[in-house]
């Protein structure tokens, strides 16, 4: 079920969202989009100054606030999140290789950072937040994954350290950004120029979701939380060799091999944790194994015994046409 406009609105009516890592792709689609609504405010809280300038020549809004911050730096989040209503939680590091050769700062940044933002967030008297994950976090084989495996259960048993608090925590679990920065289809993009696109493994096969269908999915989950669900959208699968050809349809493929940490096929809910997962339309909710958490979700069901989603198992598939129609449809993110 989509979140109206009106329910949006209602949901944002004279609130202060504060979202970290909110220069990056992500973040700059969801504040354009909630700026449509009758937000209080809106603080940016990220470590880029460059990248906070670039965005207030673009965001001539006068509900937007910058903060510089880290967070690792948890000081800095108790000064952020005074008077905050909503944290959206997108800082991380996220690029497997990076994460694979400096492992320190990763933990930092996605563990460390994770813990930070709960104990600020309660003790600030933070009403929801919902913190971004990854399918690499579900039966992870990089660091990257293993780290936001960690912020989420983080993140869930935050519901019970809350206590009788008003603090609230969930978590989105989605696959690859169309076009975000970083990404594959830039670097397809670029390489397309010299003739030559060099894939990993020609079986390896991606979730994919649009930037759009993104925000509007954590919202959505903004809106049905009740504390300790990790929300699972029903997004299509694509081969990254029909990404190739469409991409660059006259290029030379070259297959390089798999890079430290990375996986032929991506999972967002694995066997174990279908034991306590609900099915619903167009998502799935990975529920708390809490005795308190009994929130009335209607027509869902369980999933069956045994129920894996993962990339090479979907039911939906792009077609080259398909990934070619997204690709002309999105702004990349370089």
């Amino acid at each position: 079920m989509k979140i109206g406009v009106y329910r949006l609105m209602n949901i944002l009516n004279n609130k202060t969202v504060l979202i970290t890592g909110g220069t990056g792709s992500f973040g700059k689609k969801f504040i354009k989009k909630i700026l449509e609504t009758d937000v209080k405010k809106v603080i940016v809280f990220s470590r880029d100054e460059l990248k906070q300038y670039e965005m207030k020549q673009e965001f001539k809004d006068g509900r937007i606030r910058f903060f510089i911050g880290d967070v690792r730096d948890k000081d800095r989040l108790y000064r952020a999140f005074n008077g905050v209503n909503i944290v959206v939680h997108a800082a991380a590091m996220k690029h497997v290789e990076a994460c694979e050769y400096n492992p320190f700062e990763a933990v930092k940044t996605n563990i460390h950072g994770a813990q930070n933002i709960i104990e600020a967030a309660i003790d600030c008297g933070v009403e929801k937040v919902i913190a971004l994950s990854t399918d690499k976090a579900a039966a992870p084989v990089n660091l990257y994954g293993a780290t936001k495996l960690v912020s989420d259960k983080l993140f869930v048993a935050a519901n019970s350290y809350s206590g009788d608090k008003v603090t609230r925590f969930a978590v989105v679990r989605y696959g690859n950004v169309v076009g975000s920065r970083g990404s594959v289809i830039p670097f397809f993009e670029k390489s397309k120029e010299n003739g030559v696109l060099h894939i990993t493994d020609k079986r390896m096969t991606r979730f994919w979701i649009t930037l759009d269908k993104g925000v509007q999915f954590v919202l959505d989950s903004l809106e049905r939380m009740h504390g300790g669900e990790v929300f699972v959208p029903k997004i299509p699968s694509m081969s990254i060799i029909d990404l190739a050809k469409a991409i660059g349809p006259e290029c030379e493929i070259k297959i390089v091999g798999i890079r430290p940490g990375e996986k032929l096929h991506e999972v967002m809910i694995t066997q174990d944790d279908a034991r306590h997962t609900i099915e619903y339309k167009d998502y799935y909710v990975i529920a708390p194994e809490f005795q308190w958490w009994q929130a009335d979700y209607l027509n869902g069901q369980s999933v069956s015994e045994g129920f894996v989603y993962s990339s090479e198992q979907n039911e939906e598939w792009l077609t080259i046409n398909d990934i070619a129609k997204v690709i002309v449809s999105t702004d990349i993110d370089v």
